[in-house]
């Protein structure tokens, strides 16, 4: 690396992109609602309980919102969407509610959405790539290159997973059916509960006689499901990354089939399984969120840090305490902190039975991922797809692009070293270049480029640490092998920001560093997120509600958390007046 490049890596900075304004002041004392936290979840709710008349206040930690959904300026020039770094799952009801165009939520749609080159040498012939994207005929004319009877496969394969997500879809957007006030209480409260059945049941008649084969789909290993479908495996491997994404889990885990399904059921302006990237980064789906929320009256603060969830005599949240000390009282009180932080941090311990507690400790939040920003001075150059001598993106700069993903095995031999407490000699690696579309990120002829990789295990073996010795050595293994699928990426970097699972933790609040909020695995879904007895937004503590992504139904950014949580909160708040 050069001697200027060296320069330009110390100075390095990080600052918020702030496009909204924030409200000015300080907080009044006394609010209907208090939300801990401004990601965009937390936002969502203030959103949905101001424009309901309830008055409300974010107080986030950090100098910027957003959460994991932010843009921050790392490198001078340079916007990266910092976590978070791609918008699918955006709910549709929320984006049309809070009316997100209107404030300026702008996305550029990816199509060709997945590339995968590969590592070969053969005399006579570059190395092959597999593209996919809305094109059916085109994604068949790709796979054959592979298994003539994988690309005849392939378009069964999307409709048997599409008639699961029209499945599932609607299970999003409600709470979880509450089983304990169906089989307890009066019959006229249990007969009323009988309601929140109704999107189960609906699933249930959707999949029909083919339930069997979706309940497959939802507990069995992912690779198990796909050596069903296909034989090759560039295909199956591309395929199963969506699975094992942001998940300490190998293709062979019992049930990885389900976070698969997690990232294929988005839709994005009314376009099915649509990905993309927004202008000015993931932050601003979150101003944007914002935006709305102000506009109803929401007042949103940055740099208040929440020490402590007040709980009165009788077991209710009566509002927080700042680390100022400065008391903040409020009829409900809803946190977009994750489960272990908001029970096991902000609560009283003598408010909370040992078995939750207990349980709340128990809630896996293992993150296998190290997510690394990196400034270059010009696009990768792949063997398997050259640039054009102007430099300019072309499709497959556009798309997630899949390195080491040749077969199987290097998923499953990845996790193995990180299960034994080792970052991946061979790491999955998911490069994004969201500047290869939005020229708002990057200086021109620049572009930012996101790096999600794994797996690297939040404790490292022999007592290491994650410290910047460990942080460069990872970073540096990636960046090798990114260089053998493009020569002169090394050479092209300005800076970069790493990552690791403790890092997310400490800079986002992510415990353990998951994404998730918690791992997105069976025992910790629907009924059970995040513990049994309490999936429907409510806590034990009354007048307290989890509206972040370790609540029903999990992580990604799509706001169902943040409206399913105030929506509960409205319906209990109507009742208690």
């Amino acid at each position: 690396m050069s001697a200027a490049r060296l320069q330009h890596l110390k100075q390095i900075r990080s600052l918020g992109v702030r496009s909204y304004s924030k409200t000015s002041g300080k907080p009044k004392l006394k609010y209907d609602a208090v939300i801990i936290g401004g990601g965009h979840n937390g936002l969502v709710a203030a959103a949905y309980l101001q424009k309901s008349g309830v008055k409300c206040v974010v107080l986030e930690r950090r100098h910027v919102i957003g959460g994991a959904a932010v843009t921050e300026e790392i490198i001078p020039g340079f916007k990266f969407s910092r976590a978070s770094y791609l918008l699918s799952l955006l709910r549709p009801q929320v984006y049309k509610d809070l009316e997100l165009k209107r404030h300026g939520l702008k996305i550029y749609f990816r199509d060709p959405h997945s590339f995968t080159p590969l590592l070969e040498n053969v005399s006579g012939r570059p190395p092959r790539f597999l593209l996919l994207g809305g094109d059916m005929a085109e994604n068949q004319r790709q796979i054959a290159q592979f298994s003539q009877k994988d690309a005849k496969a392939y378009p069964k394969y999307e409709e048997f997973m599409n008639r699961l997500v029209a499945a599932i879809d609607p299970l999003l957007d409600a709470p979880p059916a509450d089983i304990a006030a169906i089989t307890r209480g009066p019959l006229t409260t249990r007969l009323k509960s009988l309601k929140t059945l109704r999107p189960l049941l609906k699933a249930g008649i959707t999949l029909g006689s083919q339930l069997p084969k979706y309940y497959q789909v939802l507990t069995a290993p992912i690779s198990k499901i796909l050596d069903e479908w296909f034989e090759s495996e560039p295909l199956k491997c591309t395929l199963a990354t969506d699975a094992v994404i942001g998940a300490m889990s190998s293709p062979n885990t019992p049930g990885s089939g389900y976070v698969l399904l997690h990232h294929v059921m988005g839709e994005l302006e009314g376009k099915k399984g649509s990905w993309g990237y927004v202008e000015g980064g993931m932050g601003m789906v979150s101003n944007a969120i914002a935006k709305s929320a102000e506009e109803s009256g929401a007042e949103i603060y940055t740099e208040k840090t929440v020490n402590q969830i007040l709980v009165d005599d009788e077991g209710k949240a009566i509002g927080v305490v700042l680390q100022d000390g400065t008391e903040i009282r409020s009829k409900l009180v809803l946190s977009n902190a994750t489960p272990h932080h908001t029970f096991l941090s902000m609560t009283p311990k003598e408010r909370l039975s040992e078995g939750f507690r207990t349980m709340i400790s128990q809630f896996d939040a293992k993150s296998p991922v190290a997510k690394i920003n990196v400034a270059v001075d010009r696009l990768p150059n792949f063997l398997s797809s050259p640039n054009t001598p102007d430099g300019k993106p072309l499709p497959h700069h556009r798309c997630s692009i899949h390195l080491n993903s040749e077969n199987m095995q290097l998923l499953n031999k990845a996790y193995e070293d990180a299960s034994k407490g080792c970052p991946s000699e061979r790491p999955l690696i998911e490069l994004c270049i969201p500047s290869s579309l939005d020229p708002t990120l990057a200086p021109p002829g620049c572009h930012v480029i996101s790096m999600f990789s794994q797996y690297t295990p939040y404790t490292l073996s022999e007592g290491r640490m994650w410290n910047n010795e460990e942080r460069n050595k990872y970073a540096d293994n990636v960046f090798d092998w990114i260089e053998k699928y493009a020569p002169g990426f090394k050479a092209s970097v300005i800076g970069r920001d790493i990552l690791t699972p403790p890092d997310l933790e400490r800079i986002f609040g992510l415990s353990g560093g998951n994404i998730f909020h918690g791992s997105m695995s069976l025992d910790q879904l629907y009924f059970a997120r995040p513990v049994p007895g309490f999936a429907n937004y409510r806590t034990p503590i009354h007048g307290l509600y989890l509206c972040g992504s370790g609540a029903h139904p999990g992580g990604g950014v799509m706001g169902a958390s943040g409206r399913n949580a105030a929506l509960v909160a409205l319906q209990d708040l109507k009742i208690r007046v």
